[in-house]
């Protein structure tokens, strides 16, 4: 796929979940593409709860994360925060409760619909240290060295080129900063003919790479102390995959005991 054809499909999936107030596996608008990060299709949910979140907005979350990073980032009053992916908002906002009144929260999404809508949701809350950005991760519209902490849920496996992604995060990163990421990694090779599904890019399966190499990829950006904070396993449905494989395709995968796996992971540059 080329990597127009792969943000287009994404842009168009996140697109819908804001204007047709859809989920990720809704079929109703016939030009949005079939499903997208958290929801998959029937039976295959990645998001979890953040309920329990200090600033949560209800409104901001449409369930397309697959970890809580917030809950790990070691957010520290005062510090300026940048969201990759943020979508409607939903951990810019509990961020944003953490850093309180003196810190910056900076929130960029490559879809203008969520850009939108979380610039609604801000409006809403009147607050004015919150900031939301159209931009694309792999060229951050940012200067070098100008944010302490970056988080991201379940966005960088979109990205068609993650080298380039965690690079500009070591670009935008002060000396001493981290991020904390929340994504979705696999196990082992998924079937080829996974790979080249338009849908499945936009649902965060087929853009995935094994575990190994994206630690290698934040390894080479020439980050440190990496730490996973938690891993758990991904469930795929089998009326998913038989969409894309047969019978005996399927039993194969399975037989294999490769995963899609959610981690959360943080990584520090060095002061």
């Amino acid at each position: 796929m080329m990597m127009t054809s792969i943000k287009k499909t994404i842009q168009e999936a996140y697109t819908g979940v804001v204007l047709h107030q859809q989920s990720c596996c809704s079929t109703t608008a016939p030009s949005i593409a079939s499903s997208c990060c958290g929801t998959a299709a029937e039976g295959t949910d990645f998001s979890e709860a953040y309920l329990d979140q200090p600033g949560y907005l209800p409104e901001a979350d449409y369930g397309l994360g697959c970890g809580i990073p917030v809950a790990f980032a070691g957010i520290e009053p005062g510090q300026t925060v940048l969201d990759l992916g943020a979508g409607a908002g939903n951990d810019v906002f509990v961020a944003r409760s953490l850093v309180g009144e003196k810190g910056k929260i900076i929130g960029l999404d490559m879809t203008p619909a969520m850009v939108n809508k979380a610039n609604a949701n801000k409006q809403k809350l009147g607050y004015a240290n919150v900031e939301f950005i159209l931009g694309e991760i792999e060229h951050l519209p940012l200067a070098d060295e100008t944010v302490d902490t970056v988080i991201s849920n379940c966005v960088l496996n979109l990205v068609p080129d993650k080298a380039a992604a965690f690079g500009e995060i070591w670009r935008v990163l002060n000396r001493g900063g981290h991020f904390c990421i929340s994504d979705v990694v696999l196990s082992g090779p998924l079937p080829a003919k996974l790979k080249g599904v338009a849908e499945l890019y936009a649902a965060c399966i087929s853009g995935a790479i094994e575990k190994e190499a994206y630690v290698q990829t934040i390894r080479q950006a020439g980050f440190q102390e990496l730490v996973i904070h938690t891993e758990k396993q991904l469930p795929l449905s089998d009326d998913l995959l038989l969409q894309h494989l047969t019978e005996e395709e399927l039993e194969e995968y399975r037989a294999s005991g490769h995963q899609l796996l959610s981690i959360t992971v943080s990584g520090y540059k060095a002061v």
